[in-house]
């Protein structure tokens, strides 16, 4: 049985190049551009890691995500970002999941970026509808996330939310820490230590990664370690990318 993916999706865009002086008429830099690349991101980079790990999955997501932009300005030689336009960002929607069949799938992630997409409510919705559910939030926690299999957010979310969090909560979570690994019912999940390209969506490689090995019928413990990995793979490339490792 396959996985389905819920949340909001955007289009990301990296535009490369090399800057070599700054603006006469202000102190800004002179982009020379020479690589475009793109490609979904948020949600739908969940999606392609696990398509790219080898799930069976689906996706429901705003309709529009390619209209969607974060377009980000960097230096080929340093990758320094030092602009980033984002176009459409106010205008994701809401979900309709009136066609969706809970009973198609084994495993549900939910991917919140907190645009409006997914409401607390109908994220406990879900919850309720679903017995394995397991969410990538960007909410302050509460009630409505009681009934997810397990709640995967970063060290500065968990900072934000600590104060809403209960014990029923606290076991859920697995807390991602950058550098550190991450960290599940007070056990730390060391990584190793490498040469960090871009961390952008290496989050969302955590939870794809996490839900393709769960999926599989592996421990949490497993799983978490099978996400290290893929993370990790992932920061040492540049932008947005998926995981290259199919298990």
């Amino acid at each position: 049985m396959s996985i389905l993916v819920i949340g909001e999706s955007c289009h990301d865009w990296y535009v490369y190049g090399s800057v070599k002086r700054l603006a006469p008429e202000a102190p800004v830099p002179v982009l020379q551009p020479s690589l475009e690349r793109s490609m979904g991101g948020m949600a739908m980079n969940v999606y392609k890691n696990l398509m790219s790990l080898g799930s069976r999955c689906d996706i429901l997501t705003n309709p529009n995500w390619e209209g969607i932009i974060k377009r980000r300005y960097i230096d080929e030689r340093t990758n320094q970002m030092f602009l980033r336009v984002d176009i459409g960002d106010q205008g994701y929607g809401h979900i309709d999941w009136s066609n969706i069949h809970w009973d198609d799938y084994q495993l549900i992630v939910i991917s919140d970026y907190d645009k409006g997409y997914l409401s607390a409510e109908d994220i406990g919705t879900i919850c309720q509808a679903h017995p394995k559910v397991m969410l990538d939030t960007k909410k302050i926690l509460g009630p409505w996330a009681l009934q997810s299999l397990y709640i995967k957010i970063n060290h500065l979310e968990y900072a934000a939310t600590r104060h809403s969090i209960t014990q029923a909560l606290e076991h859920k979570l697995i807390i991602t820490l950058g550098s550190e690994g991450c960290e599940h019912q007070g056990i730390r999940y060391p990584v190793p230590t490498v040469d960090v390209k871009d961390t952008c969506g290496a989050g969302d490689t955590f939870i794809a990664a996490m839900a393709h090995w769960y999926n599989k019928g592996n421990a949490i413990e497993s799983c978490i370690s099978f996400a290290n990995e893929c993370a990790t793979q992932v920061i040492q490339k540049r932008g947005t990318s998926v995981v290259s490792r199919a298990s």
